[in-house]
């Protein structure tokens, strides 16, 4: 009773029935993952370079930087956005392959 108890709580996050090669169905314990997210976290940075890279080729770069003082101006979280949104060699790389393509 024991086992199959402890059996029955392993199984309780949920399972998969495998099928054996002679028919048998064989319940297998679905492997949670819990760990940090880190394929999501590169797409996201990689979308945001990419948008930092659109927005620099669409604007120009003076008027580009020229928006980015403004906003360098205001409050705290504005300066913030600010910095991030600075043109780095990354987003100008990207940029001019965009002005390439459009």
């Amino acid at each position: 009773m024991r086992g199959i108890s402890r059996q029955h709580r392993r199984f309780t996050n949920g399972y998969v029935e495998l099928v054996e090669r002679d028919g048998l169905l064989v319940p297998r314990q679905r492997r949670m993952r819990r760990g940090f997210p880190i394929k999501g976290l590169v797409l996201t940075l990689i979308g945001f370079m990419v948008f930092k890279g659109f927005m620099l080729s669409q604007v120009g770069a003076l008027n580009y930087t020229d928006r980015l003082d403004r906003l360098a101006q205001g409050t705290l979280i504005e300066q913030a956005g600010a910095w991030v949104m600075q043109a780095d060699p990354v987003t100008q790389a990207i940029a001019g392959q965009l002005a390439g393509l459009l």
